[in-house]
């Protein structure tokens, strides 16, 4: 279907989805090839510094007190109590492999509310702290958004544990500003939020890119689905979706909803679908969807932005069981094989870029346009997969892949969650996004990666055979590094975790090494546009010693077809004329 965007759709989404660029896989245990569960997670922005957050546990006395800060800005927006204990924390998953992803999404934008504390951010470290399950993190957020009011837009969280894997989504409920008589003092009667979580059936996947992907859900039975209510059974195995006890009854007070209580969507209601959200937030759940279900070609003229289109489950299950080494390459997806492929319109250059630099969208002679959003993009902080093993002790059946930069040119690094403490090159602290280090994994790998823009064609040959040889290397090492530590684990714990802390720095110091080392090459190799000759690695010279001569490969006909077409005859030799 042929779609038409005029100016004025435009106009509404080009506000809303500059800022807002992350995307999450979801795989079930069923779904995996191993038995994990997998989440991924990309934190996509023009500010984020890609590092490995480290949260110790911790024993609090009664009385102490956490500020909590904003996860865009770093404004400190208030305090709230500690818990007597918290667990430990690296990056997004925690010792009892409890891991947690998220994307925003604005929806309706008048329901955000100014006076809450807890963002985003905060409830997911705070979740994490906080919880040994899925469940647990749902409830700890629940409860935490309901005391101390919700202070960002709409959220779409991935949740997951060793056995189970849940989207919760989220939105505030603005601003009613009410006297309070015992106070005197104006507060917020809308405190709080509305959100609903689902629990993914085993055997299936999901995703969410930026925009509400919950529609209709099963209501209150206490056999399958409770509302926030009845918390109390959250915890039996059965029930299968939890929500907000007022979600519905919130949207009828605002006007927002007035069918039928089975007739409601939350998605709908609270982030009504515009072609933004299909085109650059949905399109990427569809893409990953379909390379592993042959059925999801009638979705895409929907994902295209052809609203009138049904819409895409929430989640399907796949032709094929995912390996953690397939999210891996869903997160370097530029819709390459389709076509929306990036790197193969005038904007991907003569050395097929498939990256466009904001702003996303743009203006040429008083219309505007767009450019496609894709996964892959190149202003990501990092990213992770985190991979849950039920049949392991937590220490070591968490993973946390991690990758910082580019997805298309990171490498995923493994990282066990009982670790005792993070290396240099992913420390915190080691350079910011406006500090460089030469030690720090976001430099170096941002190096290569912006080298690798220039003859993006040309130079991605010899970047992805390192990556390759380093994700599969750590893959295969996986097994008997389990081994070790299991056996290690059986009589002392702490040694166990050592082995795995040791193993787990070295590996991303030595790959930060390669990686530099890979820049070196690369530079050398492809200098001034040239491609000096080599083998295994290993730049040839003459018997004298001297270079073997570079080659020219120029630029493709395809490119030389544009620039003829532009210029005619003037850059024609006269014996051509």
């Amino acid at each position: 279907m042929k779609i038409r965007i005029t100016l004025l759709i435009i106009m509404v989404f080009a506000l809303s989805f500059q800022g807002i660029t992350c995307t999450n896989y979801l795989v079930t245990k069923g779904a995996s090839t191993d038995g994990s569960t997998m989440i991924s997670y990309a934190a996509d922005s023009h500010i984020r510094y890609g590092e490995l957050y480290w949260r110790p546990t911790g024993d609090w006395p009664e009385g102490s007190m956490i500020t909590l800060y904003d996860r865009g800005t770093a404004k400190p927006m208030g305090q709230i109590p500690q818990p007597p204990h918290t667990y430990q924390v690296i990056g997004f998953m925690n010792e009892h492999q409890v891991a947690i992803g998220e994307t925003t999404f604005d929806g309706r934008l008048e329901l955000v509310d100014t006076t809450g504390i807890v963002d985003y951010g905060s409830l997911m470290f705070l979740a994490l702290q906080r919880s040994k399950t899925a469940r647990e993190a749902i409830q700890v957020i629940a409860e935490l958004v309901e005391k101390y009011g919700y202070a960002s837009s709409g959220e779409s969280f991935s949740i997951a544990d060793a056995n189970e894997v849940w989207i919760m989504e989220i939105i505030g409920k603005g601003n009613r500003m009410v006297l309070d008589k015992k106070s005197k003092k104006m507060v917020n009667a809308d405190k709080g939020a509305v959100w609903v979580a689902i629990r993914i059936p085993d055997g299936y996947i999901s995703a969410h890119a930026n925009h509400a992907r919950i529609t209709g859900f099963t209501l209150d039975n206490g056999k399958t689905s409770i509302s926030s209510k009845n918390f109390k059974l959250l915890n039996q195995p059965d029930i299968e979706v939890v929500y907000s006890h007022d979600v519905i009854t919130f949207a009828r007070t605002k006007g927002l909803f007035t069918g039928k209580d089975s007739e409601f969507s939350f998605s709908d209601i609270y982030a009504p679908l515009n072609f933004g959200a299909a085109r650059f937030c949905e399109l990427r759940v569809w893409s990953m969807f379909n390379q592993v279900n042959s059925q999801m070609h009638k979705y895409y003229d929907y994902a295209a932005g052809a609203l009138d289109n049904e819409r895409m489950p929430l989640y399907i299950k796949p032709d094929r069981k995912l390996s953690v080494h397939d999210l891996m390459n869903f997160k370097r997806d530029y819709m390459q094989g389709t076509a929306l492929d990036m790197s193969q319109d005038i904007g991907a250059g003569p050395f097929g870029l498939p990256y466009r630099w904001r702003p996303l969208t743009w203006k040429y002679e008083g219309k505007e346009y767009f450019n496609e959003r894709v996964t892959a993009t190149q202003q990501t902080g990092f990213s992770f997969i985190a991979q849950m093993r039920n049949w392991l002790p937590d220490h070591i059946g968490g993973i946390f892949w991690f990758g910082v930069d580019d997805a298309g040119s990171t490498v995923y690094m493994p990282f066990y969650c009982g670790i005792q403490s993070v290396t240099n090159c992913v420390a915190e602290g080691n350079g910011d996004i406006l500090t460089y280090s030469e030690t720090a994994a976001f430099w170096v790998f941002n190096r290569v990666a912006h080298f690798t823009y220039l003859f993006y064609n040309r130079v991605m040959p010899d970047l992805k055979e390192l990556q390759s040889e380093l994700e599969t290397q750590f893959i295969a090492e996986i097994q008997e590094v389990d081994r070790k530590a299991l056996e290690m684990y059986k009589s002392d714990p702490d040694r166990a975790r050592e082995h795995l802390t040791a193993y787990s720095g070295k590996t991303a110091e030595t790959t930060v090494a390669r990686w530099r080392k890979l820049g070196e090459f690369l530079l050398v190799k492809y200098l001034d546009g040239n491609v000096k000759k080599e083998k295994d690695g290993e730049f040839l010279r003459n018997p004298w010693g001297y270079p073997q001569p570079p080659s020219f490969p120029g630029y493709p006909d395809a490119w030389k077809q544009k620039v003829v077409e532009q210029t005619g005859e003037r850059l024609m030799t006269p014996e051509s004329k």
